[in-house]
């Protein structure tokens, strides 16, 4: 059954082919009289304009005269809801230009793992397909193909949340109404569980490096136990923000590889984590002598200026660099492999396991919320869930005896 006429715009029959004069014959063609099948089919409708001008919105190329139908419907959808129908905008041209977008709100690192996900992964397998036309379907079958060929789960999640920031966009910017993403992506892989060292072990290793190495990278370590500071924090920790008189150092800094190769020194990771942190006295005497060694070559009265760990020229540490020399000197030691920010989550535990409170715990390691530490370090609180029901016990037990003393002074009265 032929689709009704519509009540705005209409449907018509016009021809590609051209006139002597170049111009297309369009819906003046004399072909097209009758029952004729030639040409292809298209459809007209003004849409409403801010400065009250005729605004007319055409398509055509359309085989059917049920498909040009369905597309001027689209289209007239799209002005009620307020959607921009472009539906010649491909998720390739999207994504490409959201990417564009992203440069400069993203930090360097970010930026380069999104467009990695971009560049590798979605425009390949969702680049041709129109952004109006994305299903679920399609995302739900590319994860089931990516899973097939051996990607890893958490790849996959990490592409796909890409996806999701990209079509959360679109949706904003009223391109297309609703993100498939939200009813096809899978839940959030499980979090491997961390390893962190106990207090023997991180000791261990601290000793190690000190009486075979004395390094600054031993130093380093000292500070990254000892705080529990970021490895970007610390490696882009200055002269100019180390106190040692008041016992504190700023955070301002946060250097980081951008793909393990290009260093790029930002700043930290949140607002809060831009923060003051209190140094203990072992902290202390590791600064001190990373202090000594910079004034060695230059007047005692001179501040000291530049990075506080680096190289003999000045130039930061490299990352990389840093993770293989601790995994170099705890396999000496036969310690469980760890990365650096591990060594962060060590002086959690270690502060947790000490039942040093965890809004105290959540400040030392200047966490946004109190939440994130509870979300992070909850399960290594055992001892506060037996405190809990111990008080509850305590205080019903409490409650108990004050009744029954209450009652026995009540009856004493009577006799």
């Amino acid at each position: 059954m032929a689709p009704r006429s519509p009540e705005r715009g209409r449907l018509y029959r016009r021809c590609d082919f051209r006139r002597p004069d170049g111009r297309q014959f369009g819906a003046s063609c004399p072909k097209l009289k009758g029952l004729s099948r030639h040409g292809s089919w298209a459809f007209a409708v003004d849409l409403p304009s801010a400065d009250g001008r005729r605004k007319p919105h055409c398509r055509s190329g359309f085989p059917t005269r049920k498909a040009a139908h369905a597309a001027l419907e689209h289209a007239l959808s799209c002005e009620r809801t307020g959607l921009h129908c472009d539906e010649h905008l491909t998720l390739a041209a999207y994504l490409t230009d959201w990417l564009r977008t992203k440069e400069e709100a993203l930090k360097p690192t970010t930026f380069v793992r999104y467009r990695d996900y971009v560049r590798a992964g979605l425009i390949p397998s969702f680049g041709r397909i129109a952004l109006q036309d994305l299903r679920p379907r399609h995302i739900i079958a590319w994860q089931e193909a990516e899973l097939a060929r051996g990607r890893g789960r958490t790849t996959v999640y990490r592409i796909g949340a890409a996806l999701s920031s990209a079509l959360g966009t679109a949706v904003r910017a009223r391109l297309i109404p609703d993100n498939p993403c939200r009813h096809a992506m899978t839940p959030r892989p499980a979090a491997q569980e961390r390893i962190c060292w106990n207090p023997t072990q991180a000791a261990a290793f601290l000793r190690h490096n000190h009486t075979h190495y004395a390094d600054q990278l031993a130093d380093l370590f000292e500070l990254l136990l000892g705080t529990g500071m970021r490895r970007g924090e610390a490696l882009g920790l200055h002269w100019t923000d180390v106190h040692l008189p008041e016992k504190t150092l700023l955070v301002r800094w946060n250097l980081t590889a951008v793909n393990n190769n290009r260093l790029y020194l930002g700043h930290p990771k949140t607002k809060a984590s831009r923060n003051w942190v209190s140094l203990s006295p072992r902290v202390i005497a590791a600064l001190e002598r990373q202090a000594a060694l910079a004034r060695a070559d230059q007047p005692l009265d001179t501040p000291l200026e530049g990075l506080v760990f680096c190289q003999p020229d000045g130039c930061p540490l490299r990352p990389q660099g840093v993770l293989s020399v601790l995994r170099q000197r705890s396999a000496e030691l036969g310690l469980p492999r760890i990365g650096v920010h591990d060594l962060r989550h060590t002086a959690a535990t270690i502060m947790i396991s000490s039942r040093v409170p965890l809004a105290v715990v959540s400040k030392t390691l200047r966490h946004s919320t109190l939440s994130t530490t509870v979300n992070l370090y909850g399960h290594l609180l055992p001892y506060a869930a037996r405190d809990a029901v111990t008080a509850i016990d305590k205080a019903l037990s409490r409650a108990d005896r004050t009744h029954y003393q209450t009652a026995a002074v009540s009856d004493d009265q009577a006799a």
